[in-house]
């Protein structure tokens, strides 16, 4: 029996459609593992602040990299009042290191007085809300402006690099504002 007219490449294109949602759920599979792995991988580091070697290898690891300036939390952020000051004492023992810490945590900050921070750290506590204002009882904050006139980090117009700018890093400047992207 003969084929209809036109069902040779109707099949064809059943046949290539099937071929891309077996590729999309390949992919979803992959992105599940890739979640799950991270998820893995972030739990563990999460486990080991409570590690009694924590901020003695925390310290010789930043040491080592002999950077002049670190920052935490690139994903994440502070966990508790406990690991905010072990991170004090990490700061301490890289004297030589500035170190910048951006966080959303307000409810930590609150149980600890400006005067406390090591000198070589600055926290900035992050903006809730795309163009809103920063958090009001904290001295230095970051907050994300749509407006590019608004926007003081230069990184956009940089390659999306600090470059040799260091403005997130000084304590005289009360707010950083980064250009949505």
């Amino acid at each position: 029996m003969a084929c209809p007219r036109g069902s040779v490449k109707q099949a064809q294109s059943l046949q290539r459609f099937l071929a891309r949602c077996a590729s999309v759920v390949m992919l979803s599979e992959v992105f599940i593992l890739c979640i799950k792995a991270l998820r893995l991988r972030n739990t563990s580091r999460l486990k080991s602040i409570n590690r009694p070697l924590w901020v003695r290898a925390m310290a010789a690891q930043i040491n080592s990299f002999k950077c002049k300036e670190f920052r935490w939390h690139d994903a994440g952020d502070i966990q508790s009042v406990k690991h905010l000051l072990k991170i004090f004492k990490v700061c301490k023992l890289t004297p030589g290191v500035k170190h910048w810490m951006p966080t959303k945590e307000a409810q930590f900050l609150k149980h600890i007085p400006v005067k406390r921070i090591p000198k070589n750290l600055i926290i900035r506590l992050s903006g809730t809300n795309v163009d809103g204002g920063a958090g009001k009882f904290w001295k230095w904050s970051s907050t994300v402006t749509t407006d590019p006139k608004k926007a003081t980090c230069p990184a956009p117009t940089q390659g999306g690099k600090c470059l040799d700018c260091r403005k997130c890093w000084s304590r005289k400047i009360k707010n950083i504002a980064y250009l949505k992207h």
